[in-house]
């Protein structure tokens, strides 16, 4: 099993992008706290750790937290938005100190879109440049993106940009938009509609799929991407029985430390009539999402487990 653990070490950060779920709160892990959870990772077998924030390069410790891991053999991670690390020296510095793996974070190659989203006119800009940087440290990049409004019909593009100028990048994560948390309730306007990105996310997949790329999809119920299922993030989790572990930094949140192997949201009447009912996570949003775009299908689920336990590949 993979499982990984996330620890958001603090709450600033140096944008302040529309749908931020983890906003600014002036929290901060020390490390002499953190290293502590890094410990219950390796003592329950985790594989990695991804330290996330807020934004992670902002941290004054960030350098303790990689040699740490790397010491005690658990995968350090970051996920970043890439404006620090637009500086290549300070790049390298996390990189001889044990990184291995930096989660950069763009949600548009739409320099308009990108700043926009982020609120930073700097944004696109440090982007591109970190993953220059990061080519010629050649140290590994996923990408990461938040799926919304305004991105929407663009995933295809999105991904030949990705594929056409950084062949070395091989992971993707689409990560759908979360609708219940902080600042996107004051910007619900970028909440998609399945229906609004379904063509140009199966065209995206097509291509990672093409070109030998790895890639998952998160809050994406089954229905919305039944050619790629098995790349659906919580139905890998449901079939492999995999758990993660995420260590919060407030108080909006029942449990800060959040030990999670229940990958299931929202199910109705229609889900019960589709043949995916028992390995898909349902609708993740009741109230933003419409279950009226839901759609049962009947696709032998069979396949796709066998698929899934048969690929050999981490998530």
């Amino acid at each position: 099993m993979a499982n990984i653990g996330y620890l958001q070490i603090i709450r600033k950060c140096n944008q302040r992008c529309l749908f931020c779920s983890n906003p600014d709160n002036n929290k901060l892990l020390s490390f002499k706290i953190g290293k502590k959870y890094i410990t219950d990772f390796i003592k329950n077998n985790y594989e990695g750790v991804i330290l996330t924030g807020g934004e992670p390069t902002l941290h004054p410790e960030l350098a303790d937290y990689i040699i740490f891991s790397k010491d005690k053999e658990i995968e350090p991670r970051i996920i970043t938005n890439g404006q620090k690390t637009a500086d290549i020296e300070y790049l390298k510095s996390l990189k001889d100190k044990g990184l291995s793996i930096l989660h950069l974070s763009l949600h548009s190659i739409n320099p308009k879109v990108q700043n926009f989203l982020s609120q930073n006119q700097d944004s696109f800009k440090n982007l591109i440049r970190t993953l220059y940087n990061a080519r010629k440290l050649k140290l590994n990049v996923n990408i990461n993106c938040v799926i919304n409004k305004l991105n929407a019909v663009e995933l295809d593009k999105f991904i030949l940009f990705i594929i056409k100028k950084y062949p070395e990048i091989k992971h993707f994560v689409f990560n759908n938009l979360d609708p219940e948390m902080n600042r996107v309730q004051d910007n619900l306007f970028l909440i998609p509609r399945f229906k609004s990105f379904k063509f140009s996310l199966s065209k995206a997949l097509y291509y990672l799929k093409k070109n030998n790329k790895t890639f998952r999809v998160e809050r994406v119920p089954l229905c919305y991407m039944i050619d790629y299922a098995e790349f659906s993030t919580e139905t890998r989790k449901i079939v492999k029985a995999e758990e993660r572990t995420i260590l919060f930094l407030d108080n909006r949140r029942k449990k800060k430390y959040d030990r999670q192997n229940f990958f299931e949201y929202n199910k109705f009447p229609v889900c019960e009539n589709c043949s995916l009912n028992k390995i898909c996570a349902g609708l993740y949003s009741c109230k933003y999402n419409d279950k009226n775009e839901l759609i049962p299908q009947q696709k032998n689920p069979n396949k796709i487990i066998k698929r899934i336990l048969g690929d050999g590949k981490k998530t």
